[in-house]
């Protein structure tokens, strides 16, 4: 993440946080993504790890850390992606999601993924096409017994004529051969190879999400998972010995692949899996995106819990297709308002504000709450919410230290706001943990959390006690 005066310069990828006015100062907070390999320019990255290779075991220390990074992005992915499934039931979005986070919690039951709804949808589509793989008869010419000839072309008939003997039986010579048509089995179609395109992904996939999900082998899923994953190498066997080829991503369907309902079907899951590759490239560069979404939600589920919490704004959540930038979904600011019908006060759940006056912008935090009380005539307090994103730990004591010490140095820009107290929420990389600092006037907590299991139930308590502190008043 960058602070720029103004805009960022040209040539500079990055997408843009937040913009604000500090001091008659326009400045641009902008991230850049994380490089696909150890390095990459404008701005300079070195010393990150390599995206895994696809269907690769890693093997050394390099390949295992960036494999465990993989991991814990598809965590937060599908964390992130349950909100997909919550906004079928609008009257009930935050509920429904805090529910499949609840689930989550436990890691005996992994998480859900493209290839486990795969497992269970097409596992019976490859049994049934093992059974009847589709193919076609070829004719081709070949000297063949005379009591075995079925069908002679004008090619086979030249050739006969043109043997000596006056007789066919003469002409066919001492090996009583002559050349004729004949048809042969050829499975080697694009249908087939469309088929073993995907059996050979599906197996990666499979395996990768096993991989994984270690402490989950005796749930239903994790067993399916499994079936499918050796059902799929079955498959890969079988057309290798039928001597089928690969299929290359992009290739044309043919009929068959668009009418007949099974290798539609094979069609459709490999071309899903295809566009999930593709989305994991553009995801893992921009994880720090999809860490503040789930940051978010992690803060508006800990608000949505408190017994006097009552929804009464949210803005419309418009789902993608695809992610850009590490982002599943865009939504109006602010994406949730809550009534705290006893304590009387007004709270926003504030990501990437359009507005986001002069204090968050020299904070840099690009979330934040936002808490009014409407029956008195008081500035709004803000509390700062960052969500630095790494790929190693970083110290939170030290984090927590070095924002309070911000925000205090802040307080002369608090003319019609007030902001003292700050949120840190970062990766904990298998290690929850939480730190505290208080400055001046500020106070600053930081909760380091993970995306499932003990780690996820812990810094989800850690966030629900932030909330009660800065409402109530309740040490964290």
């Amino acid at each position: 993440m960058i602070a720029y005066d103004g805009l960022p310069p040209r040539g500079v990828q990055h997408v843009v946080l937040m913009k604000g006015n500090v001091r008659g100062q326009d400045t641009c907070l902008a991230l850049c993504p994380y490089p696909k390999r150890e390095q990459a320019e404008n701005p300079d990255r070195t010393g990150f790890p390599s995206r895994p290779r696809k269907g690769h075991d890693p093997k050394d220390k390099s390949e295992l850390f960036a494999a465990d990074a993989l991991r814990r992005m598809n965590e937060v992915l599908a964390r992130i992606q349950e909100l997909e499934e919550a906004l079928d039931d609008p009257s009930d979005v935050w509920g429904s999601l805090r529910a499949a986070w609840k689930r989550a919690e436990r890691e005996e039951d992994p998480r859900m993924a493209e290839i486990v709804k795969q497992a269970r949808e097409l596992k019976p589509v490859l049994d049934a096409l093992l059974k009847s793989i589709r193919r076609v008869l070829r004719r081709h010419r070949e000297l063949t017994p005379l009591d075995r000839v079925q069908e002679m072309d004008r090619a086979s008939m030249v050739w006969l004529s043109r043997q000596p003997g006056r007789s066919v039986a003469e002409r066919a010579g001492a090996g009583q051969r002559i050349l004729a048509t004949v048809r042969q089995e050829h499975f080697d179609t694009l249908e087939n190879r469309v088929l073993h395109a995907y059996a050979r992904l599906a197996a990666d996939a499979a395996r990768e999400w096993m991989r994984e999900h270690p402490r989950s082998k005796e749930s239903a899923r994790y067993a399916q998972v499994d079936a499918f994953r050796k059902t799929c190498r079955n498959v890969g066997a079988v057309l290798v010995e039928l001597d089928v080829s690969v299929a290359e991503p992009g290739c044309t369907p043919n009929y068959v692949l668009m009418q007949d309902r099974d290798y539609r079907s094979v069609r459709e899951g490999w071309e899903r899996l295809l566009k999930r590759d593709k989305a994991i490239d553009d995801l893992w560069a921009w994880q720090a995106q999809t860490w503040t979404d789930f940051a978010v939600l992690a803060v508006t589920l800990a608000i949505v819990e408190l017994d006097e919490a009552q929804l009464v704004a949210q803005s419309p959540i418009n789902w993608r297709a695809e992610a850009e930038t590490g982002r599943w979904f865009d939504q109006d600011r602010p994406i949730a308002v809550f009534w705290l019908r006893e304590t009387g006060r007004v709270v926003e759940v504030q990501a990437r504000p359009e507005t986001p006056g002069s204090l968050l912008t020299a904070a840099r935090a690009h979330v934040a709450l936002r808490i009014t009380d409407p029956t008195r005539m008081e500035v709004p307090r803000r509390v700062a919410v960052w969500t630095p994103h790494a790929m190693k730990r970083i110290d939170l004591d030290d984090a927590v230290q070095d924002a309070a010490a911000l925000v205090d140095q802040l307080q002369p820009l608090a003319m019609t706001e007030i902001l003292r107290q700050g949120l840190i929420l970062t990766p904990a990389h298998g290690r929850p943990e939480t730190a505290r600092a208080d400055g001046q006037v500020s106070r600053v907590s930081g909760i380091a959390l993970g995306a499932s299991g003990e780690s996820l139930a812990a810094g989800l308590e850690a966030v629900r006690e932030f909330v009660r502190s800065e409402f109530y008043g309740t040490p964290t």
